[in-house]
């Protein structure tokens, strides 16, 4: 598998990636507070409660359980927003927060800001959606930007595939190949992984989802203008 680290392919219509960067803070302050241990005293039935648990989002939708120790409940259906700034690691965190760090600029450059927070939600809406139909009876907790980010490596691919990036092979080895190779032998692996692997504590129909979800709506919600796979290698 490849672990990227740059892409060559400057912004050409906003000035700054204000959403991407935001995104990626509100998931890492998320997890240093609520998760990590090192400000509060992780409460995994607490942590539970902002989970996607299909089993219980499939069956009737109407509260997620009690939150905090003022016994508030929550709309199950709100976990399929808030389920995707959780991690269950700092592995976890680490390799989504890379993904969107690399390519998510590019595609807020795409939208504009306000339609690439939207896209992107509806991305990780999608990919709960999809996890959860597929695992009806399942009461595992779905946490992660895992769906939200695959959402954005297909919109990558459809807009992007010629761009060079510089990635990690196999962990340890740099290398510069193009965006179609890095992210098409990701996505292969997710439908691969998907047929053959049985771990469930990966949601693959996750990734399946927001990357069906990010093919469709790149279609529609790029800025007027912006072509698909065009032929940019990026700069130095």
């Amino acid at each position: 598998m490849f672990v990227p680290l740059h892409d060559t392919n400057p912004l050409k219509c906003i000035h700054f990636q204000y959403v991407t960067v935001a995104l990626i803070a509100i998931n890492v302050a998320v997890y240093l507070i609520f998760v990590s241990g090192w400000f509060v005293t992780p409460n995994e039935e607490e942590t539970a409660s902002f989970a996607v648990i299909p089993a219980k989002l499939m069956a009737d939708g109407t509260s997620a359980g009690p939150i905090f120790a003022t016994g508030a409940y929550m709309p199950e259906r709100f976990t399929l927003v808030t389920y995707m700034f959780l991690h269950g690691s700092w592995l976890h965190l680490l390799a989504n927060m890379l993904f969107l760090w690399v390519f998510g600029d590019n595609i807020e450059d795409a939208m504009g800001h306000w339609r690439f927070i939207m896209f992107y939600l509806m991305c990780g809406i999608f990919a709960g959606l999809l996890h959860s139909l597929m695992n009806l009876t399942s009461d595992i907790p779905l946490v992660g930007a895992s769906g939200a980010v695959a959402g954005v490596i297909a919109a990558y691919i459809i807009l992007h595939p010629k761009v060079k990036v510089w990635v990690l092979a196999l962990w340890r080895i740099p290398i510069r190949i193009t965006a179609a190779w890095a992210l098409g032998i990701w996505i292969g692996w997710q439908f691969a992984s998907l047929l053959f692997e049985r771990e469930e504590n990966v949601a693959w129909w996750a990734h399946i989802g927001g990357l069906l979800a990010g093919a469709t709506l790149i279609l529609f919600m790029r800025r007027r203008g912006v072509v698909l796979f065009d032929r940019t290698r990026g700069g130095a």
